[in-house]
C-alpha cells in the first residue's frame, strides 16, 4: 500500500489507496475507533508483500500538481472540444460504462464488472471537503489498481477551492474527475450538493471552471430540467465551462424511482446534437439490447448501468437474469449461460481479498446479488443479517450452503445468431 501523496516508493505495486489503511489479518479487526464492524476493512491480501521493484517510482506529491490557471483562460470552444475527443478516442471510446454507485462502486466490484465486458468505471460518489480533511476517509472510501482504467472519480462539493484540492490529489489516478450534479437525494438537499446544485446554475459554472482553468480533466454527471430548453442551456454552459465528458441521466431531479419514471432517452439525444463534446447516457438499462437500443436512438458515445450491474455484474457480457427472459417463446431464444449469481459473488470475494474495502460495501453487495436466491431460502438471509462481523470463511460457506441446498437460479445469454448480443 503507499499514500498517492509520497514519493516513497510503493510497498504494492497494483493497489493505491490514498493512504495506508490499518488492515484485518482475521477479517475481522477493526479501525480505532470505528462506527460499526462494518465500515472495518475486510482481510488483507498477499499482495501487500510483493516486490515493490515492479513499479517504477513516481513522484504523486501534491506539491508536483500544478494548480496555475493558464495565463490565457480558456481556449477556444472548438478547441477544447477538440481537446475533449482527442482523449476521450484516446482512452478507446468506452462504450459500457459502470455508473457512479455510493458504496457500490469500489475497486472489487468494477474490477468485476470490467472481467464481465465493462470497458469503463466512475468510482462511489466522494465527499470532497472529508475527502481533503480526513485521512481515514481518503484510505478506505478511494483505491484503485493499474488494470482500473480508464477511471471517473467522482465528487460531490459546492465550494470550488476544496473540490480542487480533492481534485489535485486523485488526478494521477484518473482519467476524469467528476462532479456530480444528479444526486437527487435527500442527503444531497441537506449537504446542498448533487441536482440541488440546479437551482444555482453560477456555482455549479464556477466549479466546472475552476477545475478546467486548472488543467484538470473534468467530467460531469447531470439530470435534466423538466424543459428541454432549460436542459440545452444547461448542458451547453458546461460545456463553455471546460466540461470534457458530459453523462445524462434522463430523469428530472424529482423523477427518484426508475421504475417508476422512464428515463427520456429523446432529451438525451438532444443535448448529445446540442454540444460538441462526447455525451453519455444512463437510464432504462435492464440487459444488452436496451444498451444498443439507446445507443442506437440518442447516438450517445456510451451508456452507463447502475442498479442492474448491482444484481447482475455481468450485463456488459450479455448475460440476463430470467426477469428479462419473457414468456411466450422469448425462452427459446435464450440457454443457460453456465453462470450464476452465486459464482459472482465467489468472484466478487476474491477480488475483495485482493483489493480490501470496508465490510459494509461487501455485505451490501452479498445481499443485492443474491437476492433472489435468498427469497427461496430466506433461513440463509436470516444468517448473513445475524452477523454483527463478517469472515470470508462465513461468506464463502454462505454461498455453498445456497448451491446445495439447490434452487439454482441461472444467468441466461441469447443463443448465437439470433438478434444481438
Amino acid at each position: 500500500m503507499r499514500s498517492v501523496f509520497s514519493p516513497r516508493p510503493p510497498l504494492n505495486p497494483l493497489i493505491f489507496p490514498l493512504t495506508r489503511p490499518l488492515m484485518a489479518s482475521s477479517g475481522t479487526q477493526v479501525l480505532d475507533p470505528p462506527p460499526t464492524p462494518d465500515d472495518s476493512l475486510c482481510s488483507s491480501s498477499p499482495l501487500q508483500h510483493q516486490d515493490a521493484a515492479q513499479t517504477e517510482e513516481e513522484d504523486t506529491s501534491t506539491a508536483a500538481f500544478s494548480v496555475s490557471p493558464s495565463p490565457n483562460g480558456y481556449l477556444t470552444g472548438d478547441s477544447r472540444a477538440e481537446r475533449a475527443w482527442a482523449h476521450w478516442i484516446e482512452l478507446g471510446r468506452p462504450k459500457f460504462i459502470v455508473a457512479p454507485m455510493v458504496d457500490n462502486s469500489e475497486l472489487p466490484f468494477r474490477m468485476l464488472c470490467r472481467k464481465y465486458g465493462a470497458e469503463a468505471a466512475y468510482t462511489p460518489m466522494l465527499h470532497s471537503r472529508i475527502f481533503t480533511e480526513n485521512e481515514k476517509y481518503r484510505s478506505q472510501e478511494f483505491t484503485t489498481c493499474k488494470e482500473d482504467r480508464p477511471l471517473f472519480v467522482q465528487f460531490c462539493a459546492n465550494d470550488p477551492d476544496t473540490l480542487l484540492e480533492a481534485a489535485g490529489r486523485v488526478q494521477p489516478h484518473c482519467d476524469y474527475v467528476d462532479i456530480n450534479f444528479g444526486c437527487p437525494q435527500r442527503i444531497a438537499r441537506r449537504g446542498y450538493y448533487g441536482a440541488f446544485l440546479m437551482d444555482n446554475l453560477p456555482l455549479v459554472k464556477s466549479l466546472v471552471e475552476k477545475l478546467a482553468l486548472n488543467h484538470i480533466r473534468v467530467s460531469c454527471k447531470i439530470r435534466i430540467f423538466p424543459n428541454l430548453e432549460d436542459t440545452i442551456s444547461y448542458a451547453k454552459m458546461l460545456e463553455e465551462a471546460g466540461c470534457w465528458v458530459l453523462a445524462v441521466h434522463g430523469r428530472t431531479r424529482d423523477e427518484k424511482d426508475g421504475k417508476k419514471f422512464r428515463a427520456d432517452w429523446k432529451v438525451i439525444k438532444a443535448v448529445r446534437e446540442a454540444v460538441r463534446i462526447p455525451v453519455l447516457a444512463n437510464g432504462n438499462i435492464r440487459h444488452m439490447e436496451d444498451v444498443h437500443d439507446c445507443l442506437d436512438e440518442t447516438g450517445v458515445e456510451g451508456v452507463l448501468s447502475a442498479e442492474t450491474l448491482l444484481e447482475n455484474p455481468a450485463v456488459f457480457a450479455g448475460y440476463r437474469t430470467p426477469e428479462w427472459v419473457s414468456p411466450g417463446g422469448e425462452e427459446e431464444r435464450h440457454r443457460d449461460g453456465l453462470l450464476d449469481q452465486a459464482d459472482l459473488v465467489v468472484e466478487y470475494l476474491k477480488l475483495c481479498e485482493k483489493y480490501p474495502v470496508p465490510w459494509r460495501m461487501i455485505r451490501s453487495h452479498v445481499h443485492k446479488m443474491l437476492g433472489e436466491w435468498f427469497r427461496v431460502h430466506p433461513h440463509v438471509r436470516e444468517d448473513l443479517n445475524a452477523q454483527s462481523k463478517l469472515t470470508f470463511e462465513f461468506l464463502y460457506d454462505m454461498v455453498d450452503r445456497l448451491k446445495k441446498l439447490g434452487g439454482r437460479i441461472p444467468l441466461y445469454l441469447k443463443d448465437k445468431g439470433v438478434g444481438k448480443s
